[in-house]
């Protein structure tokens, strides 16, 4: 089968198309025929050497998958051969063909296509938990969202809204990404690549600030995003796509009670009481049309390294899938 590979860490050119032996399952793992896969910052961060967890080399990148079974194990249960399944997986999902644990797999519903399935898991449970679990957003409250065009920022301008967020600030690079969050529910548009961008922000809510930022750029706008924050405020952090990490004075936060929190999917994958029930909840709306999977682009494996670029050049609108 073809597989994406790097055998170094860099720049996009280091993502080589390449041969790979098609996986056998385990006792417990199906054999996904992959129909699509979903791009994400984590994939660009681990191909850099600058994830929150190590990447050993080579390294195959991809953490989400949908397509259909084409083998089982021998204890597999609750599946079986062409089912349609999505899964969230550690890593391997730039290829052909997934090996899968049949305890993350999720059945995709009828309607829903893959690029949609695949659109879904992590950053739709990221955008959940980063909002609800970790951020305690409480209806009325205004939030916050940096790159709200992206992956994570549409999903979660659409569940501040379904949970009745005030005011809901969006931020991107360019009028046409504002346009498209506000389309989906943001209140107040701010161009973060404008000078006094924070203090727009502290104008729109009143001088007070937001109740709660989601913050995924790093550097100064992590900085500048503290600035942002009501009494009591919040702050998510759950990356640094600028590839800039942040410094700031944590005492500048207790003039106001004010927290910074960090983020991490995989530590709430350990957790399925928090994990299974979001999901379900994730699929309702999506299924009632209150949440809508933006697809900004779907491409060949082979062009992986290309699609790395747009990600990382702000140049797209919602989720990148690849099709093997």
């Amino acid at each position: 089968m073809k597989v994406i590979q790097f055998e170094e860490y860099g720049g996009p050119e280091v993502l080589k198309f390449i041969d790979a032996k098609k996986p056998v399952p385990a006792e417990n793992e199906v054999i996904i025929e992959v129909k699509a896969i979903g791009v994400n910052y984590a994939d660009t961060a681990r191909r850099e050497g600058q994830y929150v967890v190590p990447t050993e080399l080579p390294y195959v990148p991809g953490s989400e998958v949908a397509g259909v079974i084409v083998e089982i194990g021998s204890g597999v249960k609750k599946f079986q051969i062409g089912m349609r399944v999505v899964a969230l997986i550690e890593a391997k999902g730039y290829a052909e063909y997934a090996a899968v644990d049949e305890r993350i797999l999720t059945p995709v519903p009828d309607g829903v296509d893959f690029d949609q399935a695949v659109a879904l898991p992590l950053q739709g449970l990221s955008a959940y938990h980063i909002l609800k679990t970790m951020g305690r957003l409480e209806e009325g409250e205004s939030v916050l969202i940096h790159a709200a065009a992206g992956g994570v920022g549409t999903i979660a301008v659409q569940l501040a809204k379904i949970w009745g967020a005030g005011k809901i600030i969006a931020t991107a690079s360019s009028e046409e990404k504002l346009a498209y969050a506000a389309s989906l529910g943001a209140t107040d548009l701010v161009n973060y690549t404008e000078e006094g961008w924070e203090q727009k922000v502290k104008d729109i809510t009143g001088g007070k600030g937001a109740d709660l930022a989601l913050e995924m750029v790093g550097g100064e706008v992590f900085n500048k995003t503290v600035k942002c924050l009501a009494p009591f405020g919040r702050l998510v952090i759950f990356g640094a796509a600028s590839g800039k990490q942040a410094t700031f004075n944590p005492g500048q936060l207790m003039r106001k009670n004010q927290s910074v929190i960090g983020f991490f999917l995989p530590q709430i994958m350990r957790k399925p009481e928090l994990f299974q029930r979001s999901f379900e909840e994730l699929l309702g709306y999506m299924h009632s049309g209150q949440l809508e999977l933006t697809i900004g682009g779907t491409y060949p494996l082979a062009e992986a390294a290309e699609v790395h670029r747009l990600l990382q050049g702000r140049k797209t609108i919602g989720k990148l899938v690849l099709k093997p």
